[in-house]
């Protein structure tokens, strides 16, 4: 008499391995969403320090801040004295500039601050903010160092 062996899985393992993938799932989905962000505060903070450093090498130019034009800060303006990031895609923040005196900067004490709009991604945030002497701001947690991280 022949034996045949059989082959395969028994439905208890399969069961093990999805339970496996499942908590794998679980604990790797958060930190993606954390990471996802982490890079979307980033390139935020990048663009703001950007925006800082044309306020500044315009300040050059005009000598003072209240000739600087707001249309040479922001690259593509959407009010008077704002923008919004990212420029092309769906807007995450908005960025605006003050204090802002008609289309112009208006003193050399101007703070830029991103507020997350309503319904995206980064909502629970909290405000980003940097002032003209450099100091970062992340909702209330101020100063000159990792305070966006």
């Amino acid at each position: 008499m022949v034996r045949s062996i059989e082959k395969g899985f028994t439905l208890i393992e399969l069961m093990i391995v999805v339970a496996i993938l499942g908590i794998l799932a679980a604990i790797a989905y958060p930190s993606y969403t954390g990471y996802i962000e982490r890079g979307i505060r980033a390139d935020t903070m990048s663009e703001m320090q950007q925006i800082a450093s044309r306020i500044e090498s315009n300040k050059i130019t005009y000598r003072r801040y209240d000739r600087i034009p707001l249309n040479t800060i922001f690259s593509n303006t959407v009010s008077g004295a704002g923008t919004t990031f990212p420029s092309s895609g769906t807007p995450i923040y908005n960025i605006t500039i003050s204090p802002v005196a008609g289309n112009n900067l208006g003193s050399d004490n101007w703070t830029l601050t991103a507020r997350p709009i309503s319904g995206t991604r980064m909502t629970t945030d909290g405000t980003l903010t940097l002032n003209s002497v450099g100091q970062k701001c992340r909702g209330t947690d101020c100063g000159m160092d990792q305070e966006w991280q």
